[in-house]
């Protein structure tokens, strides 16, 4: 529960209507809400929602109008979405560890496991791994040998982590992820393919979050890198020796072919791809379902296949459905001059 006030100084707003003393005891969309809870308006396609909500209290931007004639208390602040974020990590906190260790867990002795780690059932933790305090593992996790974990690390259930694979502090890896598996790589011989082994390690540096059944490989000879304040969706594919920049956001499904390197705060859309041995400059955009096949030269959103500029690709999309009728007066002409 939370009073107001108490909800005004923690997204750093201003209550500008309603009872400092009141409370409020979570989040709801404005549909939703009723009058224990908090609501909040980023998105204007639900401004309507504003007119018919029962929620408690509605975060709005310090530039909105405030609307007439409703009952709800409102706080107004730079960034609503960014204040709803607050007020739902207050009322739904991290989880944090237990300090306990399950008997079924199975530890080498060589290991290095600080005294507040809670280890899960089934867990596998090889030689001579390293987990800092305050970390999380959870059940069926597999740790092979010489992995390093920061402090208060979250592994969610069924996760393994390969061979000298790295995490730094406060990183979340989202249940059924491998990370460290072999890269996909393999000399043709002639009438054959010749494995290359994978010798690279796979880095994650602080306050990535990697999501559920995502891939990252290690490298043949160089490493792979996420760098620090990454976030990778679920069901992402990393290949072999690629390196993903500071704060870079990428969807599900997406997928990174060997050795490119995604530079910092790049945004990558679902269903996406990137082709091998490529740098992405920083600031790049890349849209949903977009082939990225060339280098990009400046900071924009891209999109098609082969990705283009955004506008190139949505005038060329706008003419799609009139190329019939455009064909039909290029054949006229053509007749026509014969």
């Amino acid at each position: 529960m939370l009073t107001l006030a108490q909800a005004a100084e923690l997204v750093s707003g201003s209550l500008v209507r309603g009872d400092e003393a009141q409370t409020i005891e979570g989040m709801q969309t404005l549909a939703k809400a009723n009058p224990h809870k908090a609501s909040f308006l980023s998105n204007m396609k639900y401004k309507a929602d504003l007119q018919t909500t029962q929620a408690g209290l509605v975060l709005l931007s310090a530039k909105a109008e405030i609307p007439a004639d409703t009952s709800f208390a409102i706080i107004q602040l730079q960034d609503p979405y960014v204040g709803f974020t607050l007020l739902q990590r207050y009322f739904h906190p991290a989880p944090l560890s237990t300090g306990l260790i399950h008997d079924s867990a199975a530890i080498a002795g060589s290991a290095n496991i600080a005294s507040d780690v809670q280890i899960d059932a089934q867990v596998s933790i090889g030689e001579n791994v390293s987990i800092g305090e305050g970390s999380i593992i959870g059940a069926g996790c597999v740790l092979e040998e010489s992995v390093q974990l920061g402090k208060h690390c979250h592994v969610h259930p069924c996760v393994t982590l390969a061979k000298e694979t790295q995490l730094g502090d406060r990183v979340i890896i989202q249940s059924g992820a491998v990370l460290g598996s072999d890269g996909f790589g393999f000399a043709w011989t002639g009438d054959s393919f010749l494995k290359i082994p994978q010798v690279g390690r796979v880095i994650i540096e602080d306050d990535v979050e990697i999501g559920a059944n995502t891939c990252i490989d290690r490298g043949a000879i160089d490493d792979t890198v996420i760098k620090a304040g990454a976030k990778l969706d679920n069901l992402i594919q990393v290949a072999h020796g690629v390196e993903i920049g500071y704060h870079s956001v990428i969807a599900g499904q997406a997928g990174i072919a060997g050795s490119t390197v995604v530079g910092n705060g790049c945004q990558m859309g679902a269903q996406s791809g990137v082709a091998g041995h490529l740098k992405l400059v920083d600031g790049t955009i890349v849209g949903a379902k977009a082939g990225v096949i060339g280098d990009t030269k400046e900071k924009g959103m891209i999109s098609g296949f082969p990705a283009v500029p955004h506008r190139q690709w949505l005038r060329a999309s706008g003419m799609f459905d009139r190329l019939p009728e455009i064909w039909k007066k290029i054949r006229k002409l053509s007749d026509g001059a014969e």
